[in-house]
């Protein structure tokens, strides 16, 4: 089951987009007499995969705790265009105040997860994993990732602790591939694995003599990474096999097909667009 992280560790976020938005004051539903008490419910514009309803319930129980904010699909299911996905009843002032916080991460979150199960559905009946990358939006790395696995795909490290990756200018500030692994052996912390980018088969070559936990295969043509597989899963089986770069709808079949473990992208991220939905009030009885 995916999960969210801790309140403790979203409330914060939480916070930030509600005063960047109410700033000093709503001045549209705070200069009006309102009933007390009202009801809305969220509907999908367009079909797509749903993700951050569980945020939007959130973000209205911290306006106000006695709001009810009911899911009426999962995270990952598909709502069908016009479909009703949830249902809210509490203060007006609450509902309206919180309106556009709450749809703006929900659209977001859902428009990632549409576009990641796009590229998933592509290689399903494959072994090969979708991961994500660091091409994230500054401030909500931690639910873009979450909006990815929703879509069924695979988070690749979070941020520059969680794993060892020497790229291009990493092997050129350390002179060499295994002058970068030879030097990383003695400071990285147990259990961090290291990741090599490669880009021409000496590299690869040089990758499986000094090491490497994984291989990724960086912008390689398809012949060169059919190449590149069969000799690691000759030298060294045990390696897992990345490939990235330019990768897309059009060309990610062919590529889970050479064999490799893992594909990275960022596109599920940084080419998605928003998932259209809108709140409709209810007029009371």
């Amino acid at each position: 089951m995916i999960k969210l992280p801790p309140w403790i560790v979203l409330d914060p976020l939480l916070h930030h987009w509600l005063l960047e938005d109410i700033g000093r004051g709503d001045r549209s539903t705070q200069g009006l007499q309102l009933a007390q008490n009202g009801k809305a419910v969220w509907v999908a514009k367009e079909r797509g995969i749903i993700a951050g309803l569980t945020l939007a319930s959130r973000i209205f129980y911290l306006l106000e705790p006695t709001t009810i904010f009911t899911p009426l699909i999962a995270d990952g299911e598909t709502a069908e265009k016009g479909q009703m996905i949830a249902e809210i009843e509490g203060p007006l002032e609450c509902l309206l105040m919180g309106e556009r916080a709450a749809l703006n991460i929900v659209m977001r979150l859902s428009g990632i997860a549409t576009l990641t199960r796009k590229y998933v559905e592509v290689m399903a009946d494959l072994s090969t994993q979708l991961v994500d990358t660091r091409k994230t939006t500054p401030g909500l790395r931690i639910l873009e990732k979450y909006a990815v696995q929703v879509g069924g795909a695979v988070n690749h490290r979070m941020g520059l602790d969680d794993a060892v990756m020497i790229k291009d200018n990493h092997i050129l500030s350390a002179g060499s591939i295994t002058n970068a692994i030879a030097q990383l052996r003695y400071s990285i912390p147990y259990p961090l694995t290291i990741e090599v980018e490669t880009s021409n088969f000496s590299q690869v070559a040089e990758a499986i003599a000094s090491g490497a936990n994984t291989i990724m295969l960086d912008n390689m043509t398809l012949e060169e990474m059919k190449r590149a597989v069969e000799l690691i899963r000759r030298e060294k089986p045990h390696i897992d096999i990345e490939a990235s770069g330019n990768i897309t709808l059009d060309n990610l079949r062919l590529v889970a097909k050479t064999g490799v473990d893992y594909i990275s992208s960022s596109a599920p991220v940084t080419r998605s667009s928003w998932l259209d939905l809108s709140m409709r009030l209810i007029p009371l009885e």
